[in-house]
């Protein structure tokens, strides 16, 4: 077994190998104080064939075990992934996937599971390292050492790799991969942070990751495997030639389409012809052919770039599409927006509910509750394809969570509006940056519903065309650009600052130069689309929706819960049925009543608060004859809560009996004229009649029991202390 390690972040921090899973073609246990992740990298011996793409698979899972939990549910075992465990296999993924050989297509799927959790340092950052480890030890064909960290910032100090404490009060979560020199993965989110900021914060980042890079190299130069050998298949040079001799000027014509499906139309036709015209020359090459294709109508766009300044769709570097939003699109719903931007487009709608509706989860950091959530779809029409309905995949949920954290920051706290906020975006078109579509149009759906947030949120995707010494930033890419340039790059926020962002690069590293001409150029193109935004809609409207719950919040003794709840729920249960409100209790006495009309929920108020009504001294209540007994009788005051009205007290004069004055079921006028400690009331219904002409208050007859004497009889008499 070998083992590295160092201090990092002011906590141990070590890699270790050949101890477990020895049979993969490489394996690491990486710890950082008490959470240990291990990560396995297996390759298939043979490319697999027939496909265009690299078959990497990422697979990252947290047992319940590494928290000391059983998970829940009736089989009591770790199901399909969480939104957690998906989320962090995507940023494990992302800067592996761009550092593995051009053209390498053996299977790989590297697996990393959470083995032990402290609960204090989150794993999904030590997954990063515990796969690139693997990786450099392994016979797998991957040259780069990379490594990743988080980066937070408490007190105006960077920190790297915070605890979830400390994460708590950081303005910045900034997750960052790289090599020694070369920013390689990018993302997080922060508290409207300055593009300044930002880029101190991923230069800090970096610095740090050198030491993790360090550290996976001294652990490779002791044991790592030696690399198999690969070769990329070479393309037949007589079919390149034959391809690009009679398509070449008929690519460049087509990319001269501005219209997406036009521009994929053309193409289609030419590669339908040049496979049909080799295919007796070159049969069973069809996918060879397309990509031959594909790598002159790239050269040829990315060029086009470079020496024009011109894009496929006929835009500047810096030109933004043409935006346009609407509000109010769906008439029933609390919230809701349309925004376009050229060819992509998404419809937001909000639903805003109660308590009742958090989203309660359980990870390995412990059950948490969730009062805000964004949700991503993408349907297949949206990009003119066929593909059977199935539940949300990968890219759908990281795109949607990249959405919420960029709105969550101007997201009202609950003691401010006490709702569960709910958005759903649905992307109806897409040409490039639906989910930056998405922050737009979830942000006017917002005001739309009159939620107070801070302030509107945009977001905008950035490009790269980089080569040979040349490069240039592209601001709005579409989805040609993302697909055949160097870098996607996703900033959101306010007028005043960043709230989320998000990089993936295709190429071996970033220089800070850039990346800081890219949060520039995003800050430009940021103000404009809010400025777009804002002339539809500039602040969130000043009432909320009519079809949206009013909610009311007041305090009750915990005590009295239960005298709200009733027997079996039937208090409760027959408010609601009453008056058609929802009603949630906490523990701690905090009552929540959401209903569409406020009259309905102020109703529910006023008879939670009768049944916790406690009585008070000298005031008069309206009560109703419970129970007659010779002494008095007991009136019901309050719900739940009755009062003695003793004989004296019933009237002027002498009482012979109770039945002579009040009758069982009467509803009679009485005032509280005493509280015992125990919380017993005494009543009087003489007290509110006029007082007979020559009344002697002193011949008033006593209410109360003669007083029994304490020391057996001995009256108040005390026994003398005895002095010594």
């Amino acid at each position: 077994m070998e083992r590295v390690e160092l201090d990092f972040g002011g906590r141990p921090f070590s890699i270790e190998t050949g101890h477990v899973a020895r049979q993969a073609n490489g394996a690491a246990l990486v710890r950082h104080g008490d959470t240990v992740v291990m990560a396995a990298v297996v390759a298939s011996k043979e490319p697999l064939l027939g496909r265009d793409f690299f078959p990497l698979q990422v697979d990252y899972r947290e047992k319940a075990y590494a928290a000391g939990k059983i998970p829940g549910g009736f089989f009591k075992r770790e199901g399909r992934p969480s939104e957690k465990e998906t989320l962090s296999a995507r940023m494990i993924d992302r800067p592996l996937r761009p550092l593995f050989p051009e053209g390498y297509k053996n299977e790989v799927q590297v697996y990393v599971n959470v083995l032990s959790s402290d609960q204090q340092n989150d794993a999904d950052v030590l997954g990063i390292c515990a796969a690139a480890a693997s990786l450099a030890i392994s016979d797998v064909p991957f040259e780069h050492l990379v490594a990743g960290a988080r980066v937070g910032r408490v007190d105006g100090a960077f920190v790297i790799n915070p605890t979830i404490a400390q994460l708590e009060v950081s303005d910045i979560n900034l997750v960052v991969a790289g090599t020694r020199s070369d920013v390689i993965m990018v993302e997080g989110g922060c508290l409207e942070v300055s593009e300044d900021d930002l880029a101190a914060a991923l230069e800090f980042g970096l610095r740090e990751v050198g030491m993790l890079v360090d550290l996976i190299d001294r652990l490779k130069s002791r044991i790592g495997r030696p690399k198999l050998p690969f070769t990329p298949t070479p393309v037949d040079p007589e079919l390149s030639r034959l391809v690009a001799g009679q398509t070449t000027d008929r690519i460049r014509q087509a990319n001269q389409l501005t219209d997406k499906t036009e521009r994929e139309d053309a193409l289609a036709v030419i590669q339908k012809a040049v496979q049909t015209a080799l295919a007796e020359q070159f049969p069973d090459q069809d996918r060879v052919i397309a990509a031959v294709l594909d790598d002159i109508e790239r050269d040829d766009l990315r060029e086009r770039v470079l020496t024009q300044s011109r894009r496929a769709d006929g835009r500047g570097p810096d030109d933004i599409r043409a935006i346009s939003a609407e509000v109010n699109f769906l008439p029933r719903t609390h919230g809701s927006s349309l925004f376009t931007r050229g060819q992509t487009q998404a419809l937001a709608a909000v639903t805003l509910g109660t308590k009742v509706d958090e989203q309660r989860i359980d990870n390995l950091m412990g059950d948490t509750k969730k009062s805000y959530m964004l949700h991503y779809n993408f349907p297949s029409y949206s990009v003119g394809e066929v593909r059977p309905i199935r539940g949300p995949g990968r890219r759908e949920i990281g795109h949607g969570a990249l959405a919420e954290r960029a709105i969550q920051p101007v997201i009202p706290n609950e003691e401010m509006f006490p709702y569960t906020i709910r958005i759903v975006s649905d992307v109806l078109e897409s040409n490039g940056s639906s989910s930056m579509a998405t922050v737009c149009a979830g942000s006017l759906a917002l005001m739309d519903a009159g939620v107070p947030i801070k302030a509107p949120v945009a977001g905008i995707a950035m490009g790269l065309i980089k080569s040979d010494g040349r490069f240039v930033v592209l601001t709005d890419i579409l989805g040609v650009e993302d697909h055949l340039g160097d870098m996607d790059f996703k900033v959101t926020g306010t007028r005043t600052g960043i709230t989320a962002f998000q990089m993936d690069l295709k190429i071996e590293g970033l220089s800070f130069a850039i990346l800081r001409e890219a949060l520039a150029k995003a800050r430009l193109a940021r103000l404009h689309v809010l400025d777009r935004m804002a002339a539809t809609l500039a602040e969130p409207r000043p009432e909320l929706s009519p079809y949206a719950p009013r909610i009311l919040i007041f305090q009750i003794k915990v005590d009295r819960i239960g005298d709200v709840i009733g027997p079996g729920g039937k208090h409760i249960r027959g408010i609601c049925e009453q008056t058609g409100a929802k009603i949630d209790i906490d523990d701690d006495g905090t009552v929540i009543i959401a209903s569409v009309d406020v009259t309905a929920a102020e109703a529910a108020k006023r008879m939670v608060l009768a049944l916790v009504e406690e009585p008070e001294l000298d005031r008069v209540y309206e009560g109703k004859v419970r129970r007659i007994t010779a002494f008095g009788a007991f009136v019901e005051i309050l719900p739940g809560t009755d009062g003695l009205v003793h004989i004296s007290e019933l009237d002027y004069g002498r009482t012979e009996r109770v039945e002579d004055v009040l009758k069982m079921g009467e509803t009679v006028q009485v005032k509280v004229i005493e509280i015992d400690p125990e919380g017993k009331v005494r009543l009087s219904r003489k007290a509110l009649l006029p007082k007979p002409e020559g009344y002697v208050e002193s011949d008033r007859p006593s209410s109360r029991p003669p007083r029994r004497p304490s020391n057996g009889g001995r009256g108040d008499r005390r026994p003398e202390r005895h002095r010594g």
